[in-house]
């Protein structure tokens, strides 16, 4: 049996320890701001990639908490899984250490930079809610706030 390709994109949610939001600004496309987060690779689990992800962007040694949100988007076919994260080095330590990130900063989730995507701030505010069961999440195309 053949099992098709899926694009699956894995998300960390890191607090530092006055409930700000660590984003980083991406050097392509928009220039925008975003969870640190990327592809699942072959072989790695969903929190695995959580956590290389995060330690490729923003040099943070992290460990996976709960799934907060599953997402799908339609237009480009792909799943996108978030998860709370708390870091082992100090979230001060935090700092962009990939071509892929100019710029990594905690952010008031009431005050959060620009450009910065709609999905973005959804999975921000669903990963801040205390539900105890992750959404499942069909989200529409992308609209970028500036």
């Amino acid at each position: 049996m053949h099992w098709p390709a899926r694009l699956i994109g894995v998300a960390a949610v890191v607090l530092d320890e006055s409930g700000r939001i660590l984003l980083v600004r991406h050097t392509y496309g928009r220039l925008n701001w975003e969870l640190p987060g990327g592809a699942s690779e072959p072989g790695e689990t969903f929190e695995e990639t959580a956590v290389r992800e995060l330690g490729e962007e923003t040099g943070l040694a992290g460990q996976v908490g709960r799934l907060t949100g599953i997402y799908y988007k339609r237009e480009d076919d792909s799943h996108h899984l978030v998860f709370r994260c708390t870091v082992e080095n100090g979230s001060e330590s935090a700092r962009a250490t990939s071509a892929e990130v100019s710029d990594c900063a905690y952010w008031s989730p009431d005050a959060l930079p620009r450009p910065i995507s709609d999905f973005t701030v959804r999975r921000i505010e669903d990963a801040l809610a205390e539900e105890a069961s992750p959404r499942l999440v069909d989200v529409a195309p992308l609209t970028w706030l500036e």
